[in-house]
């Protein structure tokens, strides 16, 4: 018997693909495609043209431009929604109960890393919720300012979860380089399940 099924690989690859695609939309967001910094552009390289517009106008502009990008996040977002359903359902199968069966066997180390995994799917979940208020909260019949409170924690829970992602990548090199080699490839091909 293979240590992770293949739906948990694929599962895992395809979840992997989309936080980084999220990670990165968020990425590009804050630093290349700010809407503050590139309005600053398009006011000063207009004026440069004898072309004079108003902050707002050029903000405007500015959000235009990354909107595209943008909606590369919400979609992505769905996909988080949908994976993470897929992952609710992976807990139910043999392998998915087998993990958090055996807890109790685990050194501490291994117990605080499952459990991290806990929290970083219960952070997804919200993430993924409060997404898909922040998209249609209109008809949710929202307020604005509870859209705002929506936004300010979704935003401010980003911080933990690229901070999980740096320390997963991180451990999987260091635990692929010392005492468990194979760890990559296993998530790769299936490795065979301890006996």
């Amino acid at each position: 018997m293979k240590k992770w099924s293949f739906q948990f690989r694929v599962w895992h690859w395809v979840h992997a693909t989309i936080v980084l695609g999220l990670i990165g939309t968020v990425f590009l967001r804050k630093t290349f495609l700010s809407w503050r910094e590139n309005s600053h552009i398009i006011l000063q390289q207009l004026h440069t043209w004898n072309i004079d517009i108003t902050q707002e106008q050029a903000k405007l502009l500015a959000k235009a431009i990354r909107a595209p990008m943008w909606e590369w996040h919400i979609l992505l977002g769905y996909g988080l929604a949908v994976v993470l359903v897929w992952r609710i359902a992976l807990f139910f199968t043999a392998s998915g109960r087998r993990s958090y069966q055996e807890i109790k066997q685990l050194s501490l180390h291994k117990k605080v890393v499952k459990l991290s995994y806990l929290l970083l799917y219960a952070l997804l979940l919200f993430m993924s919720i409060s997404g898909l208020f922040l998209t249609f909260g209109e008809d949710f019949s929202l307020s604005t300012e509870k859209l705002h409170a929506i936004k300010e924690v979704h935003e401010a829970l980003f911080a933990p979860i690229l901070l999980f992602v740096i320390a997963h990548i991180a451990g999987v090199v260091m635990a692929e380089n010392k005492n468990e080699r194979g760890i990559l490839s296993d998530m790769i091909h299936g490795g065979e399940a301890s006996k």
